[in-house]
C-alpha cells in the first residue's frame, strides 16, 4: 500500500475513504447535479458517520434517480413511502422529503441564477478558500460564510442545511480546501 500522508479523518485501511478524500473532498465542484447530489448526502448524513452514507451512495444515486433535480422534484408520497422500504439508503422520512423539497428549490435557484453553481460559489468569492490546518481538531464545524449560506439556503426552502452541514458540504464540494498542512493534498490546488 502506498505511503502517502492524508488527513487524519481518513482510516489507513478503508479503500473508500481514501478514494473519496484523494479523488473527490475539497476538490472544486461545478456541476449542478454534483453540487445537488452533494449537497443531498450531506443532509442525509446529519447526525451519522460520513462512512454510513460513503458505502449507501450507490444505492442513493439509484434510489434518487442519479440526483437529477428535475426527475427528483417530481417525487410524490407515493414514492417517499417505495423510498422508505429501501433498504440501501437511511429509512427516514424527514430527510427523504428534504431531498424532494430540495430539488423544488434547487431549481428555483437556476431559474434565478442560471445555474446553482452561479448562486453557491459566491458564498465563498468565486474561489475556494484555501485553509492551512496544522491538525484536523483544528478545523471548524461551522464558519461565517457557512452561516451566511444555511440561513439564504432556508430563506429559498432548502432544508436539512444547517451551518455545520453547509460546512461540510463546502468542504465536499471544493469550495473550501480543508486538507491539513500535512496532507499530501493540502497545497494541491
Amino acid at each position: 500500500m502506498e505511503n502517502k500522508k492524508r488527513c487524519d479523518w481518513v482510516p489507513v485501511d478503508n479503500p473508500l475513504y481514501i478514494a473519496y478524500h484523494d479523488q473527490e473532498w475539497g476538490r472544486p465542484t461545478h456541476d449542478d447535479r454534483e453540487l445537488f447530489e452533494m449537497l443531498s448526502l450531506e443532509g442525509a448524513q446529519a447526525g451519522l458517520s460520513w462512512i454510513t452514507i460513503l458505502k449507501r451512495r450507490e444505492n442513493y444515486r439509484t434510489a434518487f434517480e442519479q440526483f437529477i433535480p428535475e426527475i427528483v422534484s417530481n417525487f410524490d408520497e407515493e414514492k417517499v413511502n417505495e423510498l422508505l422500504q429501501n433498504e440501501g439508503i437511511i429509512r427516514n422520512r424527514l430527510k427523504i422529503r428534504s431531498v424532494i423539497k430540495n430539488a423544488r428549490a434547487f431549481l428555483n435557484v437556476q431559474k434565478e441564477f442560471g445555474s446553482f453553481d452561479q448562486y453557491i460559489w459566491k458564498f465563498v468569492g468565486g474561489k475556494p478558500i484555501v485553509n492551512n490546518w496544522e491538525t484536523i481538531d483544528k478545523v471548524p464545524a461551522a464558519t461565517k460564510e457557512s452561516e451566511e449560506m444555511s440561513k439564504d439556503l432556508k430563506k429559498r426552502g432548502f432544508s436539512f442545511v444547517g451551518p455545520t452541514i453547509c460546512y461540510a458540504f463546502m468542504q465536499a464540494s471544493g469550495m473550501v480546501n480543508d486538507h491539513t498542512s500535512d496532507c499530501f493534498l493540502a497545497h494541491s490546488r
